[in-house]
């Protein structure tokens, strides 16, 4: 099997990071996969946001965390108690996509990208689409301006990205989801 796919079928869902840093090379790496995803008609409606600001990070954390208990359906609060109380599961880095209003497909394949080039080079990675509770509350303006979103772009997804905390399996292939015609 080549190297693409034994990261493909090893990668998971990491949802327990040390506090070593990424490094700069790692990052640029990972950035640079976002780059390469392809997107319709080539428009690249994204942007590409690597946050390595670990008390910013720890910060967005708490206020998500925050916005989740005040919600009337405490569900998600509690998933989330159960797995440490922490919505970036103390991951030292995130890569945040803002993307174009409507590019939802784009920034799927951006993002998975940078989760599989993560794997490829030892890291943990996790899709958090939570993090768009950083934009509620009053927030969004403040975050927006930020991490620079263009007029006309939103949230799309973040990626957490760290050193695995603990080495975790990728879920089981389900074979009956797959039809042959």
């Amino acid at each position: 099997m080549n190297e693409t796919l034994k990261s493909i079928f090893s990668r998971y869902s990491c949802r327990a990071y040390t506090a070593e840093p990424v490094s700069q090379e790692q990052l640029k790496l990972l950035s640079d996969a976002a780059l390469a995803a392809p997107t319709g008609m080539n428009r690249q409606p994204f942007r590409v946001v690597v946050i390595m600001d670990k008390a910013l990070i720890d910060k967005m954390d708490a206020e998500c965390m925050e916005t989740l208990k005040k919600q009337a359906d405490s569900s998600t609060y509690n998933r989330f108690m159960e797995r440490g109380g922490t919505l970036f599961y103390g991951a030292p880095a995130m890569i945040m996509l803002p993307i174009e209003k409507g590019a939802n497909t784009d920034v799927g394949i951006i993002a998975q990208n940078i989760c599989i080039a993560a794997e490829s080079l030892g890291l943990g990675s996790c899709h958090c689409g939570m993090a768009r509770l950083i934009f509620s509350d009053g927030r969004q303006a403040e975050y927006e301006k930020l991490f620079q979103f263009p007029e006309g772009y939103d949230f799309g997804l973040a990626v957490l990205i760290g050193h695995p905390a603990k080495k975790g399996a990728a879920h089981p292939l389900d074979e009956s989801k797959v039809l042959y015609i």
